[in-house]
């Protein structure tokens, strides 16, 4: 049995995981202006070219998969971010914010009034227009590396714990999006495809419990058994990489107590015998205790921590601000303000992520603490979660994922895009400015 995180180690971790985040998501900002500024020059044409018409190819044999570059983006580069956003789920519900119910019901209903209201205010200005109520999804989503970049910016400003209950929220949000993605956001289901993909998941499972800690396993039968399944299948590829997630080992196979017991063996039996070889090289013995302490070290990790360490800086840095770059191209060239409010799609996400995310998320949390199902986290009042209620209703990313599921009509697509970056912005600066306004509060205490 493995021991419990220090306190310490914990804070450390979490606040890795914010700094990775809230850098990531300045360099969105950055690449956002860049695919806007792109799209709106005279080298719009040049965009439209690289993303859209280009063809990439991939096969063996006669089997050929044959996409634009902007698919194998959002449907191939997405997966490997849902591997990451499936490992952090797992990880927090085993060993984070989440895996304390008393702790998680908090951020657990404040997420769920934070897409139900959003949700709910779309559909009743949608409802009356079949072409437009695929939409509902597209204001429930938060874009984590946008929202903690920006109470990351605001430094000490606000508590940690408001970072802390941010996190855990936009993790819940994300289970949600990928609930909603797998059922509602699906075309045409081959369910031949499905019981293909189902089965392998099974086996991953099972390897994992008979102790298959090699990820190599995992990660070559997930492309083959689940992604490409799900790819064939109608439902979006990207679901596979959060249940290959699901699979991923999360135990060590030892302890840090026998850990360090094992260290200190093999270091004495490193610094006792004979000197080096001539030459400077080691002799037999001490390259036999080196091999030994780099197993020793693979036993003390946990697959799934590894691997959502290697994931996350190519992932945040590369995959998603490449997926901004290709999905983040608005044309406001043409009556730039037509379409963007009075549109009732573009109505239904604007008041969506401003209102609604603030109000579900507020409204949500302070009936279930009233009911006395849920306490208000140490260290944050009332005034700290209309905040982040604000700062939510920063969908971007993955609201901007949503949109190209949701719309095939490249027009209401547009509209919807110009939407959700109208309703990002608004919400960033309404919560920016609020939190500026109401400070950490005179009881609180904690490193921001």
């Amino acid at each position: 049995m493995t021991n419990t995180p220090s306190k310490k180690r914990i804070g450390w971790s979490l606040s890795g995981f914010i700094r990775t985040e809230s850098a990531s998501g300045l360099v969105l900002i950055a690449v956002t202006i860049l695919a806007l500024v792109w799209m709106n020059s005279d080298l719009d044409y040049l965009y439209k070219s690289i993303w859209k018409e280009t063809k990439v190819m991939f096969g063996i044999g006669n089997f050929v998969l044959s996409e634009s570059v902007y698919h194998w983006i959002n449907d191939g580069l997405m997966a490997v971010f849902f591997l990451l956003v499936g490992l952090e789920i797992k990880r927090e519900l085993i060993a984070g914010e989440l895996s304390d119910l008393k702790k998680a019901l908090f951020p657990i209903v404040a997420a769920i009034g934070g897409m139900v209201v959003p949700a709910l205010i779309y559909f009743s200005i949608n409802h009356g227009h079949a072409d437009f109520r695929d939409g509902w999804a597209i204001p429930m989503a938060t874009d984590i590396a946008f929202s903690l970049g920006i109470l990351t910016l605001l430094g000490s400003r606000v508590p940690l714990a408001l970072k802390v209950f941010l996190t855990a929220l936009a993790i819940v949000d994300d289970m949600g999006a990928v609930l909603s993605i797998a059922l509602f956001y699906s075309n045409s289901i081959e369910m031949t495809w499905i019981i293909i993909a189902l089965a392998v998941f099974i086996f991953l499972m099972a390897l994992n419990r008979l102790g298959i800690r090699k990820l190599w396993v995992y990660l070559i039968i997930g492309f083959f058994g689940l992604w490409l399944p799900f790819y064939l299948s109608g439902v979006h590829a990207t679901i596979a990489g959060v249940l290959l997630a699901l699979t991923i080992p999360a135990n060590r196979k030892i302890n840090t107590v026998a850990f360090k017991t094992r260290i200190q063996t093999l270091m004495d039996q490193f610094s006792g015998g004979d000197e080096e070889s001539r030459g400077g090289m080691l002799n037999h013995v001490k390259m036999q205790v080196v091999s030994e302490l780099h197993e020793t070290c693979d036993q003390v990790k946990s697959p799934l921590q590894w691997l959502e360490h290697q994931l996350k800086w190519p992932t945040m840095f590369l995959i998603v601000p490449l997926f901004a770059l290709a999905n983040a191209g608005a044309s406001f060239k043409t009556n730039p303000d037509s379409g963007v409010i009075l549109d009732p799609v573009a109505l239904g996400i604007i008041l969506g992520l401003v209102v609604g995310k603030v109000v579900g998320i507020s409204l949500f949390s302070w009936l279930a603490v009233k009911a006395k199902v849920v306490a208000l986290p140490e260290g944050l009042q009332w005034k700290h979660i209309i905040g982040v209620g604000f700062i939510a209703g920063v969908g971007f990313t993955m609201s901007l994922f949503i949109n190209e599921l949701a719309f095939e009509s490249s027009v209401i697509n547009e509209v919807a895009k110009k939407a959700i970056f109208v309703g990002s912005l608004i919400s960033a600066l309404v919560g920016t400015v609020w939190l500026l306004l109401v400070g950490r509060g005179k009881d609180e205490s904690g490193v921001g």
